[in-house]
């Protein structure tokens, strides 16, 4: 469903409010877990955790205005780099290369974590997806951001290829998933991100092709009874809000945001109106 108005003004209200937080302390650590020795961020706490997925161009690094943000308003945070990405390192035994949905599992176990918060962005809500459908007993809230979904409905692909031709994957990482308006005002932040994706692993190291718990379809999407928020940016070629809208049709009661002009990297693009969406969802949750 479509946010109110009184709801929008409370996010705008919590966007104001949520200008640069310091940077909190927080814990970097590896877990050994089956197949995986898995590197993790955790600001430790008594406060409700909150599980943060990293998209393809990015690793546990990438949060650097959310960590602030949901741990300045009472969260604990988890971050951790997925399979292939990052500090996380495949490690001899164990399934390979296992799903993420599995890792999380395994991580949040490890941690002695009972219910989360969790969000997922762009590749990163594919694995959301699959662990909200393999561990839905696990979950406070679903928030999925920035993402097409994993999806295999053949009618989806087809969709999928005509709003993103060959020639889009040839373009830069950083205009397939920065904003225009993004680019255009803030060079900085551009460098910032490209840094960020250029270091999400070692160089010529293509992460591993993780598989899924199960072969997301629609109709499977149309089973999820975890509270969810669809999230998305005006200006997300991978994502636009059409694409949001099919999710949000299927899953009942999910809830839904629009940030203006933001692409494929809302949460950095527009970290203030990210934040302030999530912590408006998940505090009713």
């Amino acid at each position: 469903m479509r946010l109110n108005m009184p709801r929008l003004l409370l996010i705008f209200w919590l966007a104001l409010a949520l200008q640069a937080p310091a940077a909190p302390p927080f814990r970097e650590a590896f877990a050994d877990l089956p197949g995986v020795r898995l590197c993790y961020r955790d600001t430790g706490g008594d406060g409700v955790p909150v599980v943060l997925l990293h998209a393809a161009t990015g690793s546990s690094r990438v949060w650097e205005y959310q960590i602030p943000a949901l741990t300045a308003a009472g969260f604990r945070v988890i971050a951790f780099d997925r399979r292939g990405f990052g500090q996380t390192a495949i490690a001899p035994g164990g399934v390979q290369p296992g799903t993420g949905a599995d890792d999380l599992q395994a991580l949040i176990d490890h941690l002695h974590v009972d219910r989360f918060h969790l969000v997922g962005t762009a590749a990163g809500g594919f694995v959301a997806i699959d662990y909200a459908l393999s561990f839905p007993q696990r979950l406070r809230s679903l928030v999925l951001a920035n993402t097409i979904g994993g999806v295999q409905d053949e009618s989806y692909l087809a969709l999928g290829r005509r709003i993103r031709p060959p020639e889009f994957n040839a373009l830069p990482a950083d205009v397939r998933e920065l904003g225009p308006s993004y680019r255009a005002a803030n060079a900085a932040g551009t460098r910032r991100w490209m840094e960020l994706e250029r270091t999400n692993r070692a160089p010529g190291t293509p992460p591993p092709a993780q598989t899924m718990k199960h072969q997301l379809s629609f109709a499977l999407v149309s089973t999820i009874r975890t509270a969810t928020l669809v999230l998305t940016g005006g200006a997300d070629l991978y994502a636009p809000p059409p694409v949001m809208q099919m999710f949000v049709e299927r899953i009942k009661g999910a809830e839904s945001v629009v940030i203006p002009e933001a692409g494929h990297s809302a949460y950095w693009e527009q970290p203030d109106a990210f934040n302030a969406a999530v912590l408006d969802f998940i505090r009713r949750h």
